[in-house]
């Protein structure tokens, strides 16, 4: 069984949308009396109150009482993942109260709702819906959410059967992730960056302007919020949709990607952050992975360690700086340094497969992960697991 969420776009009238925000003022009030109630609690026993005694606190709220409860499993989870975080000595902040600028969705986990040619929830009446497709698989929850552009979307989670889809046997191929170009393959193709932030930043900065200069709390800045949150909205669906169409061309294009184990988060507080953030790195190995379990294809992920500066050819490591855009070897080899990057990648994810071309340095070092791939891979189904075993020391950085 394989989760999936489902998107459709809710048009509901105007007193159904004044309902709609009442439903989330609700949820907001809601949830800071159960913070509070919970830290009330803690002062006087020292422990946190469990997730039963929240559901109590839940009853005579004017809200369908599935979605007060899930109110309360939020906060519940919230609580406990800070004292995980605690235990296991990262630093959490305790939950906080919430305006109603940050109380966006509310949620049916089980029932309270019907679709059909309308979505019918209960105390609110059958709102308009853009059902483009249909749902597959039992619905299990619904989440109602009203994104910052002030537009509404019913989010659908559902369970389907994944059947064994047949291993394709094309192409394998290594993508190297970056700035330049969005990506290069171990082919030779390469694929351009549509650098969506740079043709956006005019008009996106214009309206960054016109809102700070309002005033806080008047209509004229609630006006100028809402046309920056447009202007976010319409960046943010280019980008989605450009790393859509690319995820889904290179899984129908290889049967085998092997990709860098990229640290997005530690490269994006550097002077490239804003170009980095703008490629959408880690959205792109989150669609690639998912589309690729459907489509039959394998992505998997190798230590980005030495893969730019290792030459492909002959296998010698010389560093280089960022602004070198080429690869020349003493061996005679000469090419792009992210095409270098992308053979290697292929190298490393695929060292120690029957007709591997790896060097031997590559294979000992994958061997283990080989074995166990061999072992535990089953036909048809997608792996999108980390080759990181131990690497020898002129791999490391």
């Amino acid at each position: 069984m394989r989760a999936r969420a489902w998107k459709f776009r809710l048009y509901p009238s105007k007193s159904q949308e004044k309902y709609l925000e009442q439903h989330l003022y609700n949820c907001k009030d809601l949830w800071n009396a159960l913070l509070e109630y919970t830290k009330n609690y803690h002062e006087k026993t020292g422990k946190f109150p469990t997730r039963r005694q929240l559901y109590l606190q839940t009853k005579g709220t004017p809200l369908f009482s599935q979605v007060a409860q899930n109110v309360a499993d939020r906060l519940f989870k919230c609580i406990r993942g800070m004292l995980l975080k605690k235990k296991a000595g990262k630093i959490a902040g305790f939950p906080r109260f919430k305006p109603i600028e940050r109380m966006k969705s509310f949620t049916y986990p089980q029932f309270g709702f019907k679709l059909d040619k309308r979505l019918e929830l209960s105390g609110i009446g059958e709102i308009p819906i853009k059902k483009h497709r249909e749902v597959a698989g039992a619905i299990k929850t619904l989440t109602v959410k009203m994104m910052p552009s002030r537009k509404w979307f019913a989010i659908f989670a559902s369970e389907i059967e994944m059947g064994q889809v047949p291993q394709k046997d094309i192409l394998p191929a290594g993508i190297d992730l970056g700035v330049e170009h969005f990506a290069y393959m171990s082919d030779g193709t390469a694929i351009e960056n549509p650098r969506h932030l740079k043709y956006s930043e005019e008009r996106l900065g214009k309206a960054q302007q016109q809102l700070s200069s309002k005033k806080k709390g008047s209509k004229n800045r609630r006006r100028a919020r809402l046309k920056v949150a447009v202007r976010f909205e319409k960046l943010t669906n280019k980008r989605r949709d450009f790393l859509h169409k690319t995820s889904r061309k290179l899984v129908e294009k290889y049967s085998f990607i092997a990709m860098e184990d990229l640290n997005t988060a530690r490269m994006a507080k550097g002077f490239l952050a804003k170009s980095i953030l703008d490629c959408g790195w880690a959205e792109f190995s989150r669609m690639l992975a998912y589309k690729a379990e459907e489509a039959g294809c394998e992505v998997v992920l190798v230590n980005p360690a030495n893969t730019t500066s290792e030459c492909s050819n002959c296998g010698s490591v010389q560093k280089k700086s960022l602004g070198e855009r080429w690869h020349k070897c003493a061996c005679g080899a000469s090419m792009h340094r992210d095409l270098n990057a992308a053979i290697n990648i292929l190298r490393r994810a695929t060292a120690g497969h029957a007709g591997s071309n790896a060097s031997e340095e590559g294979t000992h070092t994958h061997q283990k992960w080989a074995s166990s791939f061999n072992e535990r891979g089953s036909p048809g189904m997608a792996k999108f697991r980390r080759t990181l075993p131990d690497i020898s020391a002129e791999m490391r950085i």
